[in-house]
């Protein structure tokens, strides 16, 4: 009889236990995860597209020697600004001095066998009038005459060459500009075909800075404006992040795109000029060209309330009764602060999930 009751006492005490349990899961099922939720709506934002940049100075012009010789002088130091016909490096000049002097001399020798040759014709013509002399004799003067003339103007082109050739003993910079690097020392045997310039003058006043933009970037943008010249043209100012994160202070203009397209990286280089008064830009840095786009009344959503699996974004859309359920969405790369911009997939009105939307289910409750 203790057993019995044992028995129906315990029976008692499991299927109360088994009646909490599942009143407590029904209770936590009907429970209310709550989301903060949002009205999309449509309004004008502004983008803001970063591309990597070289920067390039207008003209970045690499000096080669015209001659071959021993570097006795170098008149400019590293980034020195220079002018126009400055020189900046003497090679050793006797060598060519000397080629000169023989050059003058063989001149005034060759002058002295034409004015020879000349009394020599002159003679033979009287004589020839006078029928003392042969037309032969005539003519042998006449063709001396001719030779020493020709001879006179080889001496002449000779000396211009060696002329020439001392005067670019002295190297002279082919532009304004900033000096670079000085590989080469005093003494150090330089010519034409050397590997390695004697350095390069960068005129900076002016920077070049390019780009890239995807093909289809570019392609977006000719359509919109009718031709890839209009595109340029139609670009807006653009700013330059500098390597430590900063922003240059003066904006600049897009001026060209390249015809051709990038086959390796499927992207078209353009390229944006910037003024550059205080020389803050040098030759050969890196960066970002940051470019804003405007997109007028879009549809813009919480980045808190996209999902984002692999390639594809998703938000939670929630309907009368408060569940939420996934919608697919195309939104545009750049983000708007703490903001996408929606171009396919929701219209303004919609309510979704604004914040924690990796936390929702399929088809949970959301809103009471």
């Amino acid at each position: 009889m203790r057993k019995s009751t044992q028995i129906l006492m315990l029976s008692a005490f499991v299927l109360t236990a088994m009646m909490s349990s599942c009143g407590g899961k029904q209770q936590q099922q009907e429970s209310v995860v709550k989301f903060k939720t949002t009205k999309v709506s449509k309004k004008d934002v502004t983008l803001e597209s970063k591309y990597s940049a070289t920067i390039r100075g207008r003209q970045d012009i690499e000096v080669y020697p015209q001659v071959s010789g021993t570097l006795k002088k170098l008149l400019v130091t590293e980034g020195q600004k220079v002018s126009k016909g400055q020189a900046l490096f003497i090679i050793d000049q006797v060598p060519f001095q000397a080629a000169l002097n023989t050059a003058e001399a063989a001149l005034k020798a060759a002058q002295a066998q034409q004015a020879t040759a000349q009394l020599t014709y002159e003679s033979r013509k009287q004589l020839y009038d006078q029928q003392v002399v042969s037309e032969f004799d005539m003519q042998t003067a006449q063709n001396a005459l001719l030779s020493a003339k020709a001879q006179v103007a080889q001496a002449q082109a000779q000396v211009v060459n060696a002329r020439n050739s001392l005067s670019y003993t002295v190297v002279k910079s082919p532009s304004n500009g900033v000096i670079g690097t000085l590989p080469y020392r005093q003494g150090a045997l330089v010519g034409p075909s050397m590997p390695v310039s004697l350095t390069t003058v960068s005129d900076n006043q002016q920077m070049y800075v390019y780009f890239s933009m995807s093909e289809s970037q570019f392609l977006e943008l000719t359509r919109k404006a009718g031709s890839a010249e209009q595109a340029v043209a139609q670009m807006p100012s653009v700013q330059l992040q500098l390597v430590d994160g900063s922003i240059y202070e003066i904006t600049g203009v897009v001026e060209t795109a390249s015809g051709v397209v990038d086959r390796s990286t499927g992207s078209v280089q353009l390229r944006a000029v910037f003024d550059n008064p205080q020389h803050m830009l040098h030759s050969g840095s890196t960066g970002n060209v940051i470019m804003p786009v405007t997109y007028k009344d879009v549809v813009t959503v919480p980045a808190a309330g996209v999902v984002q699996t692999q390639d594809k974004h998703k938000v939670y859309i929630v309907d009368k009764d408060g569940v939420a359920h996934s919608k697919l969405v195309t939104i545009l790369p750049q983000n708007y602060g703490t903001e996408f911009v929606v171009t396919e997939g929701l219209t303004a009105g919609t309510e979704v999930v604004a914040e924690g939307a990796s936390m929702v289910k399929e088809d949970q409750k959301v809103k009471e």
